[in-house]
């Protein structure tokens, strides 16, 4: 008798800068997903084409109505979507409301979860009313860079500080701004990417991420990795062109290392998050000499490569990617 098995779409690709980066964690997603248990299929879309890869190279179109597609004059329905687009429209809540409606369970937080997480400046804000410790910001919207008043950004902000854009799920058009006077330039750059632009503050410390899910039955938070690159910040070379070491565990304090894991805990129930995310923080030393954790970012489709920091953390942590996507997919069921 023929095993039934779920039907499993991974959706990849979308509209930023990081098209290339989300084919390769779907790639990654592929390897890892228990082919013996689900008939697992990569979608690419990128605007209005959408379509499914199929063996011998072949492609078939999705069907936007019901996100279906045929082959060899058969419908075949997916039972459920792992998004690992990075930025529009996997990581902002469009695609989550597509599925919605059309009633398909998928890997991520709901629409409005996804909506506030990709905008970091209104996240900070969301997030420092719950006691969540985040650097100083300015919104700046395309049109009002004429109006900044750059005596506030050095008595609010200080110097240096970044600019990036405010709500985009790349690692485009972020910059350090060391004087002044590189305001504008990167202001530029940031708004090529996104009409809000955040001005952030520079914090100096140790740049840690850590990754977390939760099922209905239990809470996986893994091993903390420590970020240590030499460029001025963790940029998209450091990210993706091998600019950077990537320490997992981190080399933290013991207690440091476990009120990040339960800041990371709080954060995922306060969000009601779904899936796995990936929590960026900054550990900065207080004049007492305590650590303190400032949250820089959450990442709801992390990297999903056989390098990126999720399944670093899973190795570390004694796990098997498989059995952690498992977990996932079965906890929609």
């Amino acid at each position: 008798m023929e095993i039934l098995k779920r039907k499993i779409a991974i959706v990849c690709g979308g509209d930023s800068s990081e098209y290339e980066v989300s084919l390769r964690s779907a790639q990654g997603l592929y390897s890892f997903f228990d082919k013996n248990r689900y008939d697992v299929y990569i979608v690419d879309m990128k605007g209005q084409d959408w379509h499914v890869e199929l063996d011998n190279y072949e492609t078939a179109r999705i069907d936007k109505n019901d996100f279906s597609f045929k082959v060899n004059g058969k419908t075949v329905w997916f039972d459920y979507a792992y998004i690992t687009i990075h930025g529009t429209p996997g990581e902002n809540g469009y695609l989550q409301g597509y599925f919605e409606l059309i009633g398909l369970p998928y890997s991520t937080s709901n629409v409005l979860i996804e909506a506030l997480t990709f905008d970091k400046y209104i996240l900070n804000n969301y997030l420092k009313g719950y006691g969540v410790n985040v650097a100083p910001s300015i919104l700046v919207r395309r049109g009002e860079e004429d109006t900044l008043d750059e005596k506030r950004i050095e008595r609010e902000i200080g110097v240096p500080f970044f600019v990036k854009p405010a709500a985009d799920g790349s690692s485009f058009g972020v910059s350090k701004v060391k004087d002044i006077d590189q305001l504008a330039p990167a202001l530029r750059r940031a708004f090529m990417e996104n009409n809000e632009v955040m001005i952030e503050s520079f914090m100096e410390g140790t740049e840690i991420t850590c990754g977390i899910y939760k099922t209905s039955t239990k809470t996986v938070v893994l091993p903390i990795t420590e970020v240590v690159t030499s460029n001025e910040f963790f940029d998209y070379d450091a990210k993706y062109n091998g600019q950077v070491q990537e320490i997992t565990p981190a080399r933290i304090p013991e207690d440091t290392a476990r009120r990040v894991a339960e800041e990371t805990s709080r954060i995922y129930d306060i969000l009601h998050a779904n899936g796995i995310i990936r929590i960026d923080y900054i550990i900065t030393r207080q004049p007492d000499g305590t650590d303190k954790i400032m949250m820089l970012e959450i990442n709801t489709t992390p990297g999903m490569t056989p390098t990126s920091f999720i399944p670093q953390q899973v190795k570390a942590a004694g796990l098997n990617m498989t059995d952690v996507l498992t977990d996932i997919v079965e906890n929609q069921f």
